[in-house]
């Protein structure tokens, strides 16, 4: 198969996470017989740079002529970045909005799964993790606050701020029958997060879901409200197999979900639009303080890679070829420093690595 995906390397760290990732793809390619062309693309604070916007219509054409997107990170420092002082619609992050907005890129997918050999860099209890936790996050990424109506004015001599959340049937419908959907595949239970006790658009939604739960009568439905959702990740992580919600929701808890897992760098992620096509990201951020040091977590930008395999191309052998190789090396003791133990003697039994050396390791695995 030949494969195209355009590459967002991005700012910071995420040119070196993503050379590894297509070092990993190129491994697959050159094992199983595909073909894998990359086409660069400029977005965040480097196309600022180059162009003076953070997303040309350029790139937004080579993204959508691509089969996929890999990408790494955008963004900079916020307080000492140039980029920040611009407007905010020319800022690294609003690229990132308006390509997802761009390729109809509504249900983002948040894996979120504690590796046996990850428990020590879990920040919770033993007896709280029990046997770990696997739970997909699916979080509607096109809709809600961060892309409702907004503007900031002076009301009777004070300055106001004013976001719009909005959602209609549609858009809930849609990212509520992709959470079901995979649900079916898992465990079966769907874990609804809203705040319906205050706000319409939760009403809305919890209505929406109740109404898609009756054409999938082998899955559980559940509603938990944000804040007791928040307190639950930490409380009872193995309770949850698809947390399905909006969109500021799903950025907060699948965050937070990520650090129970002991580390946002090794967080995949997926945002699907209703074709085979997907942007496949880690969920860490441009770690600008680490930039160029050679000691980023590349794990979770190749897992995303495997998510591109396995739902853009439908290799799912080779998808697990490459989340058997990360087992692998975690099993061989390996380790980035995100991920290395607290302890003096743990850490005398694991070999801390670098982004290469991590990157040519899983490389070996497969």
């Amino acid at each position: 198969m030949e494969c195209h995906v355009g590459v967002i390397a991005g700012d910071g760290i995420g040119p070196e996470i993503v050379a590894e990732a297509r070092k990993v793809l190129n491994k697959i390619g050159e094992k199983y017989g595909h073909t894998f062309r990359y086409e660069d693309i400029l977005m965040g604070g480097c196309s600022i740079d180059a162009t003076g916007v953070p997303l040309t219509d350029e790139a937004i054409a080579a993204a959508k002529a691509a089969d996929a997107v890999l990408m790494g990170s955008i963004g900079g420092n916020t307080t000492t970045s140039p980029w920040y002082k611009l407007a905010p619609e020319l800022r690294p992050e609003a690229g990132l909005l308006k390509l997802r907005k761009s390729l109809n890129l509504f249900a983002n997918l948040r894996p979120a799964y504690l590796y046996e050999e990850l428990k020590e860099a879990c920040p919770l209890r033993g007896d709280i993790i029990g046997d770990g936790f696997d739970m997909m996050i699916m979080r509607e990424l096109t809709g809600g606050l961060y892309f409702g109506a907004r503007e900031t004015k002076e009301v009777d001599g004070v300055l106001t701020a004013v976001d719009t959340l909005t959602y209609n049937e549609k858009e809930i419908r849609r990212i509520a029958k992709r959470g079901f959907d995979i649900a079916m595949k898992r465990k079966k239970k769907v874990t609804s997060v809203d705040k319906a006790n205050v706000l319409d658009s939760s009403r809305l939604w919890r209505k929406i879901v109740e109404e898609v739960a009756k054409d999938y009568p082998q899955v559980v439905l559940e509603h938990m409200l944000v804040d007791n959702c928040a307190m639950q990740l930490v409380k009872d992580p193995g309770q949850f197999d698809v947390i399905l919600t909006e969109n500021m929701f799903g950025d907060i808890l699948s965050d937070e979900a990520s650090m129970v897992t002991g580390s946002i760098g090794m967080l995949s992620s997926a945002s699907l639009n209703d074709t085979k096509f997907g942007l496949y990201e880690p969920s860490g951020g441009s770690a600008p303080d680490i930039a160029g040091k050679g000691i980023a977590n590349p794990i979770a930008t190749i897992l995303s890679a495997a998510m591109m395999l396995r739902y853009t191309f439908d290799l799912d052998k080779e998808a697990d070829a490459v989340e058997q190789a990360v087992r692998q090396v975690l099993r061989g003791g390996y380790r980035t420093i995100d991920i290395m133990p607290q302890e003096e003697e743990k850490r005398l039994t694991v070999k801390q690595v670098g982004t290469r050396e991590m990157g040519d390791l899983i490389c070996a695995n497969i």
